[in-house]
């Protein structure tokens, strides 16, 4: 998530205010929850049994959408994944209230006071979710990963599956994983390295009480746990990118790489945060120094990622290679069917090529309309994060108007300069004259309204 946990509802007034202007959806209407109770009680038909494999979950401690489950085991030097992916096509019939209610809303949205999930949480939460309360159907993708790193499909089946236990990302020991997940986590972070992979994770914000009214920002650090559940996620992903791919069908992620002012902008905001970033290095080189437990290198992270172009969907195009800059390779999503529309339909596609299969001709066409239904509902999402961080920003420094704070300036367009705090995480602007790029300010902050979620500074001599 990219948005604030709000543990002691600092945020509840304007959360609520900020739903309404957004139009979260609160429920789903009550057809929809009908066609899931329906759905909830069938039974599988076309799954293998997969019941005697240990597979397990690992996620926030509060989760209970669980997309994945899996299980490691070694074939000579390489290392089999055995990757369970929620099977919401089994629950959803195509054209019905279920489906039409998911072709609305896109994506789960998350909100620090709660989610408005893409599918009712009977499915969501119950029924599609891979809880350790039963056997749930899945499709098990086979992936194959060597010493290498570079991940491949070797299949991919409907399976009835058990999750053995629900692990959390700070709690779990090392005993309680599979064989061979750290060690497969490094293979795939491995292989990012030598394709020069540039992802960037920063950690998730969150508002602190400081009594007397008063909030600030901090990070909370992304642990070691999550980076090598990320790994997992990413393997499958690109092996099933690889070969919708070879069997020239598909939805793909893509994404260019940032400007050549998005980096200049970045050097000025590493300066604003004292970071030593040399002028040989280049961005995605810069990036693997970065330590998510230091704020300073958690705040730039977070530019980094408000600095790209943002990632798209794109159907396979005869001619055309798929490309996400920031993965260096060709990615596509298909491990959070509960929370994205779309990895509903690449699951199915990968189901179908994994067994020699024509894709449904459905699924072929919902790539087509997708792009423009996942662009609005990511949009939709990236607005409410941003307002969520605006009105937390705003918040934190309601009290502290009259206030100096350094700055150094970022940009500068025909609304102002673009400044970064030196000592926050918070950009904003500034009515300045005769400054460039890279130059130290010093600014008063003027106004903060939580109700309008706004700043407003004023330069100083």
């Amino acid at each position: 998530m990219k948005t604030l946990a709000d543990p002691n509802r600092a945020l509840a007034e304007g959360l609520a205010r900020l739903r309404r202007e957004f139009q979260v959806p609160a429920e789903f209407p009550p057809e929809v929850v009908a066609a899931a109770n329906d759905a909830a009680a069938r039974a599988p038909s076309e799954h293998v049994d997969r019941t005697g494999t240990r597979f397990v979950t690992l996620d926030p401690v509060t989760s209970t959408d669980l997309d994945q489950a899996f299980a490691i085991e070694r074939s000579g030097a390489d290392l089999l994944l055995y990757y369970a992916i929620a099977d919401v096509a089994w629950f959803v019939d195509e054209g019905g209230a279920l489906d039409a209610e998911a072709w609305q809303r896109g994506e789960t949205l998350y909100l620090p006071d709660g989610k408005a999930p893409l599918y009712p949480q009977v499915l969501s939460q119950g029924a599609a979710s891979l809880l350790p309360d039963g056997p749930r159907p899945a499709v098990v993708f086979t992936v194959r990963v060597p010493a290498d790193g570079i991940a491949r499909l070797d299949g991919a089946e409907r399976a009835v599956i058990r999750s053995t236990a629900k692990l959390a990302y700070d709690t779990v020991r090392d005993e309680d994983l599979p064989e061979g997940f750290a060690e497969l986590a490094r293979r795939i972070q491995a292989a990012e390295d030598r394709r020069g992979a540039a992802r960037v994770d920063p950690p998730e914000q969150e508002v602190i009480a400081l009594g007397d009214g008063r909030y600030r920002l901090a990070f909370r650090p992304r642990l070691a746990s999550e980076d090598r559940n990320a790994a997992l996620s990413l393997a499958a992903n690109l092996a099933i990118a690889a070969a919708l791919q070879e069997h020239r069908t598909g939805l793909f992620r893509v994404m260019a790489g940032p400007s050549e002012q998005a980096i200049a902008r970045l050097r000025h905001t590493a300066r604003a945060f004292g970071l030593d970033w040399p002028a040989e290095t280049e961005l995605k080189q810069f990036e693997r120094t970065l330590d998510a437990a230091d704020p300073r290198h958690a705040a730039f992270m977070l530019a980094i990622r408000r600095a790209g172009n943002g990632a798209s969907y794109a159907p396979y195009r005869d001619g055309v290679v798929p490309w996400h800059a920031a993965m260096a390779a060709t990615y596509a999503q298909a491990t959070a069917p509960l929370r994205r529309l779309a990895d509903r339909y690449v699951v199915q596609a990968a189901l179908a090529v994994a067994n020699g299969r024509p894709v449904p001709e459905g699924v072929i066409a919902a790539f087509e309309r997708l792009p423009k239904v996942m662009a609005r509902a990511d949009s939709l999402s990236g607005r409410i994060d941003n307002a969520v961080i605006d009105l937390a920003e705003a918040i934190m420094l309601r009290d502290r108007m009259g206030e100096i704070f350094d700055a150094v300036v970022t940009d500068i367009d025909e609304r102002g300069a673009r400044i970064q705090l030196a000592d926050l995480p918070i950009v904003a602007r500034v009515s300045a004259h005769r400054v460039h790029p890279g130059d130290a300010v010093r600014v008063r902050l003027e106004a903060a309204d939580p109700e309008h979620r706004s700043l407003a500074f004023e330069r100083v001599g």
